[in-house]
């Protein structure tokens, strides 16, 4: 008996796009829906860009541009399209009927590369909610008629049996997702609470999908993680702790990668994740210097922060990928409290950035220099273990410290007889 050999057949895929102002993005938008649909496998055979007014609602393309894709279909043997926005259900269905072939959406796209990098439970919870939201949005039958009560040429039989079965299918199993998530994040922020009570500092690393913030992780911390230059690489946060100078130490988050275009339901479906930023006392903002789109890219990422309400934290900037620029440049990011040329992978800016987290971290402390009297050494240990101690200084009348020190431990500190 033959064995009978699977194949993973490659789709071939054109892209769709519209641009509404003349001059905007979505060239440079287009360009990253082929290097997502790469990323997920996909080969790009054509791109299609149609100047409109406004979008299509019934089509997303004119009638004109349709019959332009038809053809490119047959040329080039594509099996499908994907749009470089998310489209209704109706658009998809009408798309779907126009081109008979495949017809996906750049959040579709999104989600299929999700599901692929999704390690952890978190991430696989995460990735079939927004799954399940989508293709809840999508479930069509006849039409609002069917909902009514009362009879009629249509309304019988057991059609919309079938897709009342899976709207309530797709609604129980959303429920569930939602509870186990649920759990999750509270075991997510007890973690966080008792961070907050040891007082323990946070830095995450956020910036554009593919900028290289697994790298600087990996380079900061010697954790194992994957590091690759697809889009989305990273999607479950790693925290490592690192040693900062002096006695400090900072926990640091790698976090998922921001994009354009990130659909407002899919934001809301990773929040959990996505907060880590918002616990963090500092965000690395990290930005691919090489690329041409850079200043677009900071952009999507600052009006994330700011949907997700981080958008007040310290911020230091680290243009990475230094090693790939021939010309010496000077980057400026007004946002920003510092910063840093950098390379993840020649190690260029990141001695410098662990010296810009330990200033940021210092400036939010008290310093001091006091003289503890021996029976009082016991101060000592509060202050080396909660703050950084700069100097230690045995004398005959005591001991003299210089340090720098949280707030919270501040008049537990001072030496009696001493003005708070």
């Amino acid at each position: 008996m033959e064995m009978t050999e699977f194949k993973e057949v490659t789709e071939r895929v054109i892209l769709v796009g519209v641009q509404q102002t003349a001059g905007d993005d979505t060239e440079e938008s287009v360009r990253e829906l082929g290097d997502l649909a790469k990323t997920a496998g996909a080969s790009v055979v054509s791109a299609v860009i149609q100047r409109r007014e406004n979008i299509h609602p019934g089509t997303y393309i004119g009638k004109g541009k349709i019959e332009e894709v038809k053809q490119l279909l047959w040329e080039t043997d594509a099996t499908g399209i994907i749009c470089d926005d998310e489209l209704s259900p109706a658009q998809m269905n009408n798309l779907q009927q126009e081109l008979d072939c495949k017809v996906m959406d750049r959040t579709l796209l999104i989600l299929d590369i999700f599901a692929r990098h999704a390690v952890s439970r978190e991430g696989k919870l995460q990735v079939e909610l927004a799954q399940l939201r989508y293709r809840a949005a999508r479930l069509t039958g006849l039409g609002n008629s069917l909902s009514r009560l009362g009879g009629g040429i249509g309304t019988r039989g057991p059609g919309e049996k079938k897709l009342e079965m899976d709207r309530r299918m797709i609604r129980t199993r959303i429920s569930r997702l939602k509870r186990e998530l649920e759990e999750v994040i509270r075991h997510r922020e007890l973690i966080r609470s008792q961070r907050r009570k040891t007082e323990q500092k946070i830095a995450a690393l956020v910036g554009y999908t593919s900028v290289g913030k697994s790298a600087i992780f990996r380079t900061l911390t010697g954790a194992d993680v994957l590091e690759d230059a697809k889009l989305f690489a990273t999607l479950d946060t790693t925290t490592r702790g690192i040693r900062l100078s002096g006695s400090q130490e900072i926990l640091l988050t790698d976090t998922v990668g921001f994009i354009r275009k990130l659909p407002h339901h899919l934001v809301e479906a990773f929040k959990s994740t996505l907060e880590e930023a918002c616990c963090a006392d500092i965000l690395i903002h990290v930005v691919d210097a090489s690329s041409p789109q850079m200043e677009t890219q900071m952009h999507v990422v600052y009006e994330t922060l700011n949907e997700l309400g981080a958008g007040d934290k310290p911020v230091i900037t680290v243009f990475n990928k230094q090693d790939l620029i021939e010309e010496h440049r000077t980057y400026r990011d007004f946002r920003a409290e510092k910063c840093i040329a950098a390379s993840a992978h020649t190690g260029q800016g990141m001695q410098e950035l662990l010296d810009s987290v330990s200033e940021i971290l210092r400036e939010q402390k008290i310093y001091i220099e006091r003289l503890y009297p021996y029976d009082m050494a016991g101060r000592i240990q509060l202050i080396r273990k909660k703050g950084e101690l700069l100097e230690e200084n045995y004398q005959e009348d005591g001991i003299f410290v210089r340090a720098y020190i949280p707030e919270s431990i501040y008049e537990a500190s001072i030496v009696p007889g001493e003005k708070a």
